[in-house]
């Protein structure tokens, strides 16, 4: 399969900028904190290259935000095209409230889990369901770059006990969330408990994001394709089942532990 016109962009300016800076693949990688390895791989366009990368290519090759620019664009173009808009808009919030009554939110997925559930259709094929896994992962970038958003999950108990690629990955998926929940400072993960009952968030998932321009947006995806929302009544509507939600769950603490908790169970 042909690598994308972006991807063979970033690598021919990657190749031209450490050229004129008379820099071996050795020297960059070396400068940029990366192997050399991994940089003849993204020269030879085998592998896609993460924002942080790019950022310190541009650092060292002085070349003012080109790798970064080029390096967003390849990773909003490798999305299918109705997730793009919201793949930037995600991007770029300054807070993000998720909420999942079904899966682990998928900027909180291990890759294992991520390859489960992407595979679980059964409808991808091997390269398409690669590349939605790498893109999984790429976007969880945005948690630990140097200003992540503030991050707000809210799940149900039952995505902690519902069985996705067998009881040693689950394992490792929920020992992931309690690692997170301690040791990222603008990450909060709550559990609404099998004991909350009926509720307002089990008609599904959604996502409500606040750009730097302010004005929230919500996101749903349904099973044909995701949609956008930003008329002010859909999401004063939004906010408020999130409210109404999020004052069933436990709190950060408690939750975490019921995460440890249940993690022990899949053994």
């Amino acid at each position: 399969m042909r690598p994308s016109p972006m991807l063979e962009h970033f690598a021919e300016e990657l190749r031209v900028a450490r050229t004129a800076a008379e820099m071996s693949q050795a020297n960059l990688a070396e400068a940029i904190n990366y192997s050399t390895a991994l940089i003849g791989k993204i020269e030879q366009c085998e592998r896609r290259p993460g924002l942080d990368l790019a950022r310190r290519c541009d650092a060292v090759l002085g070349t003012g935000g080109l790798f970064e620019r080029i390096q967003r664009r390849l990773h909003r173009d490798s999305f299918i095209t109705w997730f793009q808009e919201w793949a930037a808009i995600e991007a770029e919030a300054i807070a993000l409230r998720w909420y999942e009554p079904l899966f682990v939110p998928g900027l909180l997925q291990t890759e294992a889990y991520a390859r489960a559930v992407l595979s679980g259709s059964g409808l991808l094929i091997a390269d398409e369901l690669e590349q939605q896994v790498a893109n999984r992962l790429a976007r969880q970038e945005i948690l630990t770059q140097p200003k992540p958003p503030l991050f707000t999950a809210v799940i149900d108990e039952s995505v902690l006990r519902r069985a996705i690629g067998g009881p040693e990955l689950m394992r490792e998926q929920l020992d992931h969330l309690v690692r997170l929940g301690t040791s990222l400072p603008r990450l909060r993960i709550h559990v609404v408990p099998f004991s909350a009952g009926a509720y307002a968030g089990l008609n599904g998932p959604f996502v409500i994001a606040t750009p730097p321009s302010g004005g929230d947006l919500v996101y749903e995806e349904g099973q044909l394709h995701g949609q956008i929302y930003d008329r002010d009544e859909d999401v004063k509507a939004a906010v408020q089942k999130w409210e109404s939600i999020r004052g069933e769950a436990l709190t950060q603490q408690q939750s975490i532990e019921l995460i440890r908790q249940v993690a022990r169970t899949w053994s």
